[in-house]
């Protein structure tokens, strides 16, 4: 039901029921907001969004007060307009004054509000914030001393991830937030997905970066320094440059990384296709035995972490394959890199990931070879763009260039797990092929694509009619995670990805205010795969290869040494 308010001196139609900021933006009139999360019930914490209502002594949060009929708003009143710069200016008041060295200068939604507010003075003066910088985790980085209290972390970790490692701590003028105990992000139960950082609208939260070391090996000339970039990259870089979202960047990549000076250049979807392999192989064998079923995705180190230390009872269920990034590591310093010339310490690996939770999977003990990490360091995409920019690549002149042998020709299936269920449809392809010894007659599995965060499908393989789901972010593997304990599961293979919506939305992209560039991400991975040849991952050639010279065949003793790892409970405070 419609009714009309007035807003400005202007009647506008409004949906009853809706809040006055619902109001407002389906009517084309913005107001700012610090503390709300789309798709999150308001708090209504930070105020910024106040207006005046006819009737009312007091100024009205717009994101938590219903519309009412012929209620008349005025939305940037001079009463209203000095209310919120009151409340910008005092969240100034006692905010470290270093926007020149901040990771997000020039991305900041306080630094913008003082724009739009016309802040250019200090008018008030509050103790300034000595909070510890915590340095401990491998993946982010938090600075309490930029928080301003929005409370938005909070809430997607506990809502939206189910791990609530943060939590607003003390009260009054000492209120903060910080982890069970205030111990450091490292001693804590954080699964370094990175969707705090998404979120924060300052740089309270940031990836760690690892530049330095990224540089130093670059400016060596006895080491030999190789890059490889995941499939959600390709897709996501282009609006760091202001190029149309989700345009494939895979030749521009290359071209950039070559002229910064990395000496090999991979693409991480030639892992992704051997992932898909071993995993088809994996999921026969467990069918066949017909044990630790379902059989639960391993690709996501966030959602492997959580496993690990909130339901250990499921890590049988896992599959024991590594992440393609990983997979590319360990070919990358075993066979590919000059390896008669040169031993391992003289290779240096660098992925380039959606996530920081990849920067805490490469420093675990179980993605090292004899003492050595098969990745030594970890960018996000955000960084990609850093570097680029850096180095003073133009990457609308360059021309695209292939990527380094052996994968630079991979297929299509690879590049489908950076979004949400891509990953099950490249492994169920491949796993037709095994069950009835013909390609999959159909390779486009509509029911595993769109952008819901759940996905369930059911496919005839011979005998076998496999019931297949996708869940994102970790709150909606909840129930399936119940059933399984209960031994009443009916699946027998879910692909998990704790960001929403996959990779494509990790927590290392870049940032962004519509929804509508985390779908063009996902369409053009879907686009790349419809106009693909090769669309199955056991079809690529130099996959067979590696195969017949390395391994045998998926599964072996040999491909289990090298391709699959292992898992075990983590205890961690909670």
């Amino acid at each position: 039901m419609n009714i009309d308010i007035e807003v400005n001196n202007k009647v506008i139609r409004a949906r009853k029921g809706d809040t006055i900021l619902e109001a407002l933006r389906e009517n084309g009139i913005q107001i700012p907001t610090l503390c709300r999360l789309e798709d999150f019930t308001p708090t209504g914490a930070c105020r910024l969004c106040a207006v005046e209502v006819e009737g009312k002594d007091r100024l009205i949060p717009a994101c938590s007060y219903p519309v009412e009929e012929w209620m008349r708003i005025k939305t940037h009143s001079q009463r209203v307009i000095e209310a919120r710069k009151m409340i910008v200016e005092l969240l100034l008041s006692n905010h470290p004054d270093d926007c020149l060295y901040c990771e997000r200068n020039g991305n900041c939604e306080l630094q913008r509000l003082a724009q739009e507010l016309d802040i250019r003075e200090r008018r008030i003066s509050g103790k300034k914030n000595k909070a510890k910088l915590d340095l401990s985790s491998p993946g982010l980085i938090h600075d309490p001393a930029k928080c301003v209290l929005c409370g938005r972390c909070v809430r997607i970790c506990e809502e939206n991830q189910s791990v609530a490692t943060l939590d607003f701590i003390s009260k009054g003028n000492y209120t903060s937030i910080g982890t069970a105990m205030q111990k450091d992000i490292n001693f804590s139960n954080c699964i370094q997905c990175g969707q705090c950082i998404m979120v924060c609208p300052t740089g309270a939260l940031h990836e760690k970066s690892y530049f330095d070391s990224i540089q130093q090996a670059i400016n060596k000339e006895d080491v030999t320094v190789v890059a490889q970039y995941s499939a959600s990259v390709v897709v996501s870089l282009a609006e760091e440059f202001n190029v149309r979202p989700g345009k494939d960047l895979t030749g521009v990549i290359n071209a950039a990384l070559r002229k910064i000076g990395f000496d090999k250049v991979f693409d991480s979807t030639f892992g992704a296709d051997l992932y898909a392999v071993e995993q088809a192989a994996e999921l026969s064998e467990r069918l066949d035995k017909e044990e630790n079923m379902p059989m639960l995705s391993s690709s996501c180190p966030a959602w492997i972490k959580y496993v690990e230390q909130a339901h250990p009872e499921l890590i049988p269920y896992l599959s024991t394959v590594k992440s393609p990034e990983q997979i590319t590591g360990s070919l990358v310093k075993k066979y590919c890199v000059d390896s008669k010339d040169k031993n391992q310490n003289d290779i240096f690996s660098i992925a380039i990931v959606p996530c920081p939770a990849k920067k805490f999977e490469a420093q675990r003990q179980e993605m090292t070879s004899k003492g050595i990490a098969d990745v030594d360091a970890v960018m996000t995409t955000r960084e990609l763009a850093k570097l680029i920019k850096l180095y003073g690549v133009d990457i609308y002149s360059i021309e695209p260039e292939e990527a380094d042998q052996p994968f630079a020709k991979n297929t299509s299936a690879g590049m489908l797990s950076a979004a949400l269920g891509g990953t099950a449809e490249a492994v169920m392809r491949t796993m037709h092929f095994n069950i009835t010894g013909k390609d999959i007659p159909s390779t486009k599995i509509s029911k595993l694509r769109g952008t819901k965060n759940f996905k369930q499908t059911k496919i005839k393989m011979g005998d076998f009619q496999l019931n297949i789901a996708a869940v994102s972010p970790l709150n909606s593997i909840e129930e399936i995670i119940k059933e399984i304990n209960k031994g009443k599961s009916t699946y027998h293979y879910i692909e998990v990805m704790a960001c929403p919506g996959g990779c494509v939305n990790g927590g290392g992209q870049p940032f962004y205010r519509d929804e509508k560039m985390i779908k063009n991400r996902t369409k053009s991975i879907h686009s790349i795969d419809d106009k693909s040849s090769l669309r199955l991952a056991h079809k690529n050639q130099a996959v067979k290869e590696f195969y017949e010279q390395y391994f045998g065949k998926p599964n072996s003793e040999e491909a289990k040494r090298v391709l699959h790892t292992n898992y075990a409970e983590r205890k961690v405070l909670l």
